[in-house]
Formats: structure tokens, C-alpha cells, sequence
């Protein structure tokens, strides 16, 4: 009889989190013996189209806050159906599917809790008790790089509950499909201008796109034809539009939104940059790599795990957006190494950091946690016995 594991998803909005769990789950279903299934608290969002190509049904238990009725009645339907389809292993992927996911695990009698911390942000006091009381409910907790293995242990989670198990990409993702013209064109993009391009949500402030923007005037100083390129969605694309335009750059900034072509968009882009203030290990990071394309990223979270300093991009201070400019303008003028960057990029990815070794490493750990809360054939027999004489 197959193991039976449990996804439990945030939503389907195009983050870091959620992308991970969502390719997690798709190998998953592929690749290993498990059966997979998958639930949420919000079953909305861009990643849902890919999520529903899958052989499998999601169950949604959305949530309006921690502190009311409907928490407690979405924990014991959670709970109720845990129990019916007697899961073995509820693996969670962010904060709040941590608390609720893993409260629900303990109250079903779930044998194997795997946490997960994916970001090295601050959180309030009232967050921090609430999460560590998920970890304390957990048999595991899986940080996505060592940074967050850090922070883990500063908060007082032991060092041997803790995995580390970075992101992962499957390097398919990252192959354009249609040619150079082609894809600008698709993209509403110039031609004959140098593309520096980040892919970062606009929700979250911490993913700094203004520094970006005020080291895009900078370049745009040292080279007069370059532009740039905003991916990404969310409630501050308007300020960030506004921004561009009043310092000057309202004719050389593309904000292009969610875009679901980012292999082809990476494939004309000459120089990738990640601005952030906070991260945990950054997939955007991964697939400019996996694009060999060369990066220019703050060192915050695990980004200096991915990237070789000097060999695959460079990494500047959060806010520097005079250095950061310095290192975009530099790659932008030395094509050919900018070029012999990125290919190291892409063979660090496809030895460190694939789909493939992502979902060894899970797999060694829901096997390992299951050994060690199942007892062997024998031992059960044994158990049975000295049951049965009772």
C-alpha cells in the first residue's frame, strides 16, 4: 500500500513558497511512490492553472483569521479528513499553513509534521509564538537554506529537527521556446536596447523594486540605451509606475506584470537583478542562473548559497544601488564575460540545485521520519502479539 503524504499550500499566487510546493508536489506525483495529495487555504491565484493539470483534487480550508470561530471549524474539517484519508505525512510551506496544517496533523493523529521556513524575515511577537509552537508539533523542519537553519536555531529549535533542503528547478522551465524577435515582440519589448531584467512580486515591499529603480537611473546615465524590465504583479505596480516616471525613466521601464513566458523573457534579457531586503533562497535567483543569465543580487537570506561571487554574479549590500548599478553597467560592457558567468550559473544550478536533487532530499526525509515513528514487520507483529495475549 502506497504512503499517503499531504501538501498543504498557502495559495496558488505566484511566490516563492508557492511555487516550490507546487513543483514539489508535481515531482512528487511523477517521480516517487507516494500518494500525493494536496490541499490549500486559498485556492486562488496564477499557479492554479498548472496545479489543475494534475491527476489529483484540491481541498480548500480558507481562513479569515487565527482568532475566530471559523479557524476552529476549517482545523476540524482539516482534521476529520486527515483522519479519513489516513495520512501519513502533512508537509507544510509557510507560516500560516504551518500553524494551521500542523495543529490539524497533531490533533488527526498524523504521524510525521514537517514545517517549513523559507524566509529569514522578522516576525511580530505574536507570529514568532504561533510558529514556534508549529515547530514544537513537528517531528521536522525543512529551511530552504542555511540562513534560515540560522534563524531556526537562534529561536530555539534544535539543530537536529532541522533539514536543509534548498530550492529546487526543473531546468526545462528556463528553455525559450521562440526565437530572439519573437519573444520580444511577444513581450512588447525593444529591440536593438540592452534588457536588465528583475522578476519580483510587486505585493511585498521588501522586494526593494525602487532601489532597482534608482540603480536603473544610474545605469541609464552610463548607458544611454539600456532599458529595463519590472516582472511581476501586485497592489504597488502603480507606485512603482509613478516612481519611474517621476524620476525620468517612464520611457525606459517595461513593467510587463505576471509573465507566464519568463524562459523567453530571460533569454533577452542581458543582466538579471534581484533588489531585496529579505529573502530566504530566492527562485528568481535560481532560474536567472538556470538561464545563464549573470546576477546582480543584495546578499540577504541564501543568496550568496546560490551565487559564486566574481564567477556566476556579483552580490551588493540591501539599498546599495550605486554598487549595484556599478556591477550591472560593468556586465553590460563586457558581454563576453557576462556571458561565461551565466554558463557557470546554469551548471551550478543543474548540480546543486534541480528538481531532481530537491526531491532526493525530501524523499530521504519523509522516509527517514517514517522509520523512525513506524515500527518495523517484526516489531509490529510483536506489539500485536503481546496485545493480543492482553
Amino acid at each position: 500500500m502506497k504512503r499517503t503524504v499531504l501538501q498543504l499550500i498557502g495559495s496558488f499566487h505566484q511566490g516563492g513558497s508557492e511555487s516550490q510546493a507546487v513543483q514539489l508536489t508535481r515531482v512528487l506525483l511523477e517521480r516517487s511512490n507516494y500518494d500525493v495529495r494536496v490541499a490549500c487555504l486559498d485556492p486562488t491565484g496564477v499557479l492554479r492553472n498548472e496545479v489543475d493539470l494534475l491527476p489529483i483534487e484540491v481541498a480548500a480550508y480558507p481562513l479569515t483569521s487565527f482568532h475566530d470561530r471559523n479557524f476552529v471549524v476549517q482545523l476540524w474539517r482539516f482534521a476529520a479528513e486527515l483522519r479519513k484519508q489516513q495520512v501519513q505525512i502533512v508537509h507544510t510551506h509557510d507560516f500560516y499553513t504551518n500553524v494551521f496544517g500542523i495543529m490539524a496533523a497533531r490533533l488527526a493523529g498524523v504521524p510525521v509534521r514537517i514545517a517549513s521556513r523559507r524566509q529569514t524575515a522578522r516576525r511580530s511577537r505574536p507570529q514568532r509564538l504561533a510558529e514556534r509552537a508549529a515547530y514544537r508539533l513537528s517531528n521536522a523542519v525543512v529551511a530552504n537554506c542555511e540562513a534560515a537553519r540560522g534563524e531556526l536555531i537562534k529561536e530555539g529549535v534544535p539543530a537536529g529537527k532541522i533539514s536543509t533542503i534548498h530550492n529546487g528547478l526543473a531546468l526545462d522551465r528556463v528553455i525559450p521556446r521562440v526565437s530572439r524577435d519573437e519573444a520580444l515582440t511577444a513581450l512588447a519589448l525593444p529591440r536593438d536596447r540592452q534588457l536588465v531584467t528583475i522578476v519580483a512580486n510587486l505585493r511585498l515591499s521588501m522586494k526593494d523594486h525602487p532601489m532597482f529603480l534608482r540603480a536603473a537611473l544610474r545605469v541609464k546615465s552610463s548607458i544611454p540605451n539600456a532599458a529595463f524590465v519590472i516582472a511581476g504583479e501586485g497592489e504597488l505596480t502603480g507606485t512603482m509606475r509613478e516612481l519611474a516616471a517621476r524620476v525620468g525613466l517612464d520611457n525606459d521601464v517595461f513593467f510587463i506584470g505576471h509573465c507566464e513566458r519568463v524562459a523567453d523573457l530571460l533569454a533577452v534579457s542581458d543582466v538579471c537583478v534581484l533588489s531585496s531586503t529579505s529573502e530566504g533562497f530566492s527562485n528568481a535567483i535560481l532560474e536567472y542562473m538556470a538561464a545563464a543569465r549573470p546576477v546582480v543580487a543584495t546578499d540577504v537570506g541564501g543568496t550568496r548559497e546560490a551565487i559564486i561571487e566574481g564567477e556566476t554574479g556579483y552580490l551588493v549590500s540591501p539599498g546599495d544601488d550605486q554598487t549595484m548599478a556599478r556591477r550591472i553597467v560593468w556586465l553590460l560592457c563586457h558581454p563576453g564575460l557576462a556571458q561565461e558567468m551565466g554558463q557557470l550559473g546554469r551548471v551550478t544550478v543543474d548540480q546543486n540545485f534541480s528538481a531532481e536533487a530537491q526531491l532526493e532530499r525530501t524523499l530521504n526525509l519523509y522516509n527517514h521520519l517514517l522509520a523512525a515513528v513506524q515500527p518495523d514487520a517484526k516489531e509490529a507483529k510483536k506489539i500485536q502479539r503481546e496485545l493480543t495475549r492482553g
